[in-house]
């Protein structure tokens, strides 16, 4: 499933490419770009986001498999594991993303990994204690659902703190090279871990990455001022109302934003649909082992890694706006795939290494080229609510997905099923191919310290 939501600041975009600042006369030189690899807080960044998404990758698995296969639920109910955990982007992302922008983003990361560990936690607890149910998953997924918008808000925004805007493309791209890691080998690691102890206590995993990740970050160092509260006209400070409607004019009102906005959330509702009833289909209709699904998934994921590594020189040489219609045109297909999935193991296992490929290659090309555009245009002090809005826009169909693919599994064969979810993903292109984003060239270089005209 694309993330699908990368977050890249706005500037002041007239034509239908993207301009790139010029130097003035007799400007000296730029120094020379230093290696990412040599910025220690960057490195700590990257190396608690690497843990934690590895962690995270078995309870991708665990959780729906306990639902399913531990607690017996239906479709239905292992598709509204999803919509709890997604609902929080519709209730909190807006007024998260405003009240990011007023504080200091580095605690808001650090106190969301920790409280995440700590809801996983009552997994395991409950399942010892025999009091184990589906409502305990549905809290727990709701729990961390709205701990992740505000750490995902603030992570969005806390990146431009740490880089420079010429940064932005290779700090995101070595983030989802960590992440391509932690797909391929999570969720072979998952699937072998359920195999040998029971599901629910495999979630400590992902518990401790957290912890692990939480207390990287609290040694960055990096200077992070408290951002000044906003004033109105009158000299009297904007309320959290006024700066969320700013936020969703910003997005709103710029002909890149918008259809970057509209293809990635019609990629999500499709998707969503289509992997909502996947856990039921896959170990209840076909039978398949969860070692198999995660080293299918996790060899699939291999695609991520070669997405990371391939987005930067891609951009450089078809374009950005090229990379962002093609890498979306291609998901829909690859989640077409999954409707022919069969019970035989070996067949099953390399169609779904084959979607997988498909789906992490094209997810990362996208997200790091339009995240890093958004990045790159978007003034600091809007920072927060663009990324909140977008998230909102973008994450908020997937619970929508997800229940209407519970439903449609409830009613339909669980292909078909599938089969609408991938139709919809499959049409998500057409919002940047018939946009001003398909002909855009390279990422702007522009200055983010005021906030940009929407268009």
């Amino acid at each position: 499933m694309l993330e699908v939501d990368g977050s890249i600041p706005e500037g002041r975009l007239t034509g239908e490419s993207a301009p790139v600042a010029e130097p003035a006369p007799g400007t000296p030189p730029r120094p020379a770009r230093v290696s990412l690899w040599r910025c220690a807080d960057y490195v700590k960044l990257w190396t608690a986001s690497t843990i934690s998404l590895m962690g995270s990758q078995v309870s991708l698995l665990a959780i729906p498999y306990i639902a399913a296969v531990v607690l017996h639920a239906g479709a239905f109910e292992v598709a509204m594991l999803g919509m709890f955990e997604m609902l929080p982007f519709i209730i909190f992302a807006l007024p998260a993303g405003a009240w990011l922008d007023r504080v200091r983003r580095r605690p808001v990361l650090i106190a969301g990994d920790f409280g995440r560990a700590a809801a996983l936690l009552t997994i395991p607890i409950a399942y010892a204690l025999g009091i184990l149910t589906v409502w305990q998953l549905y809290a727990v997924g709701f729990t961390t659902g709205v701990l992740t918008v505000f750490f995902d808000v603030a992570d969005q925004s806390y990146l431009p703190v740490l880089l420079e805007a010429d940064d932005l493309v290779d700090g995101n791209a070595k983030l989802q090279i960590s992440a391509s890691a932690a797909q391929i080998i999570g969720p072979a690691f998952g699937g072998g871990l359920i195999s040998i102890v029971a599901a629910p206590f495999a979630v400590v995993v992902d518990a401790v990455s957290f912890v692990a990740s939480g207390g990287l970050i609290s040694l960055i160092r990096r200077d992070e001022p408290k951002p000044e509260r906003k004033l109105a006209a009158d000299g009297s400070h904007t309320s959290l109302r006024h700066e969320i409607a700013e936020g969703l004019r910003y997005v709103t009102g710029n002909r890149y934003l918008r259809m970057i906005a509209g293809a990635t959330g019609t990629s999500n509702l499709g998707t969503s649909i289509a992997f909502s009833i996947f856990p039921v289909f896959a170990y209840v209709e076909l039978g398949l082992n969860p070692g198999l699904v995660g080293l299918a998934f996790g060899l699939g994921s291999f695609g991520v890694l070669l997405g990371a590594l391939a987005a930067a020189p891609l951009s450089r040489r078809v374009g950005v706006g090229t990379v962002i219609v093609g890498s979306m045109f291609v998901t829909g297909p690859a989640t077409i795939l999954l409707v022919f999935l069969p019970s035989a193991p070996p067949l099953a296992g390399g169609l779904l290494f084959v979607s997988q490929f498909l789906m992490g290659f094209t997810a990362v090309t996208y997200n790091v080229n339009q995240v890093s555009f958004r990045q790159a245009i978007t003034p600091l002090d809007i920072q927060g609510r663009m990324n909140a809005t977008m998230r909102f826009i973008v994450w908020g169909t997937m619970p929508l997905g997800l229940f209407a693919g519970g439903i449609l599994g409830t009613l339909l064969p669980l292909r078909t099923t599938i089969l609408i979810g991938a139709v919809v993903a499959s049409s998500a292109f057409l919002w940047v191919l018939f946009s001003p984003v398909r002909s855009l060239r390279e990422i702007p270089s522009a200055a983010r310290t005021e906030t940009a005209a929407a268009e």
